[in-house]
């Protein structure tokens, strides 16, 4: 897989795996705090163009990275979501703190 954290100005991109678990989302937490810690991050951008699955560790893995943000509006987005899984941001409520953009062929 291609790297999964870029780097850019003040956004940080994690790009998601297939299946994103627990084990999946402790990585993912664990670096993105030490990139946050190192580097003046405005906006963590999650990308979910490749992910099939999300469990609520999931969840719980964009909230926990909305309150390391400081809590602040458009300060974490979720881009290439598939209907699935913008059903499960909805349905957590997650929708009403993250900026969601869905999938491109799902919009049409």
């Amino acid at each position: 897989m291609q790297e999964m954290y870029k780097l850019e100005g003040t956004v940080l991109t994690v790009v998601l795996p297939q299946d994103v678990d627990h084990p999946v989302t402790d990585l993912v937490r664990r670096e993105t705090d030490h990139i946050i810690n190192q580097n003046y991050i405005r906006k963590i951008v999650f990308d979910f163009t490749h992910t099939e699955f999300m469990d609520s560790s999931g969840v719980g893995l964009l909230m926990g990275r909305y309150r390391a943000m400081g809590m602040r509006k458009e300060s974490i987005q979720a881009v290439g979501v598939s209907r699935h899984i913008d059903r499960l941001l909805h349905l957590s409520g997650l929708h009403r703190y993250i900026e969601i953009q869905k999938a491109e062929e799902e919009e049409a």
